[in-house]
């Protein structure tokens, strides 16, 4: 029978990140704290709110990147996959299970909880979308004034488009 161990969590960072380097190969690698809250309405009708703490591993390039950009607070999509951690102490057996991420993206703005209090010194962009939203706009939704506006290159009439008049429209 096949199995499928995939995780994808959205949530907000619980400390500062500590990079380590591993001995003998000096890659790096990071332990992140993230919580993940859930709201949801009991039997009574009232709203409840869940917070679930999950650890969360990331290796390599990943790890540094969120090292830099990344501090206690900073929202974070995490994808990667479930593994049991297993140990004795004392004669106890213990075990842990917690996320090896895989892929990460910073969620927010530097100012709103996304990034490392703007370490890089660059200009805060968004990301662009790699999938059209917002229904034959091409992921650039003009009616909420958001920042997409500044990537407007003309192609879709809007507000930075450059020679559309209303007599060009076709009805």
């Amino acid at each position: 029978m096949a199995s499928f161990n995939r995780v994808i969590l959205v949530g907000n960072l619980t400390r500062d990140i500590d990079l380590r380097y591993v001995s003998g190969g000096g890659t790096a690698v990071t332990e992140l704290g993230l919580a993940v809250n859930d709201r949801r309405k009991t039997q009574s009708g009232e709203w409840v709110d869940e917070t679930t703490f999950v650890d969360v591993t990331l290796w390599g390039r990943t790890a540094e990147i969120a090292s830099e950009y990344l501090s206690k607070g900073s929202s974070v999509l995490i994808e990667g996959r479930l593994k049991l951690d297993t140990w004795e102490t004392d004669g106890q057996k213990r075990s842990k299970l917690r996320v090896v991420g895989e892929k990460m993206q910073m969620l927010g703005g530097r100012d709103g909880g996304g990034g490392g209090g703007g370490r890089s010194g660059g200009p805060s962009r968004p990301a662009r979308q790699s999938q059209p939203q917002g229904g034959g706009r091409g992921g650039y939704d003009q009616s909420s004034g958001s920042d997409y506006d500044s990537y407007d290159d003309g192609s879709f009439g809007g507000a930075g488009s450059q020679g559309a008049a209303d007599d060009d429209i076709p009805f």
